[in-house]
């Protein structure tokens, strides 16, 4: 699974519009957390193939974190429907994130 970059609000809110689950990592420049953390979320996706997967670095995208109350990196965002899900921020449980994950799509289908 690779991902989509999302650099403006409106790629962003055609992203969402066209995909009813999809899970956004924001991410910072010089964020160690970050670019450990990327690889791993993105392998996990692979078992969840409904899940499109949208990457975005908020230094360059500021408005951003306005838009959906970013304070730290990384943050992953789920959206079902447009609509914020599920949200995990800074340290992220691997396993515990996947069970949520896991739980969310089983409920949908």
């Amino acid at each position: 699974m690779s991902s989509i970059t999302i650099q403006s609000m409106e790629q962003l809110d055609g992203w969402l519009e066209s995909h009813p689950i999809a899970l956004l990592f924001v991410s910072k420049n010089h964020c160690s957390v970050c670019h450990s953390l990327y690889p791993q979320i993105e392998n996990m996706l692979k078992e969840f193939p409904t899940i499109s997967f949208g990457y975005t670095v908020v230094d360059d995208f500021p408005n951003i974190a306005g838009r959906f109350l970013i304070f730290t990196a990384p943050v992953i965002i789920l959206f079902v429907d447009g609509k914020e899900y599920l949200r995990e921020a800074r340290i992220v449980h691997l396993d515990q994130f996947h069970h949520q994950l896991t739980r969310v799509i089983q409920s949908l289908t």
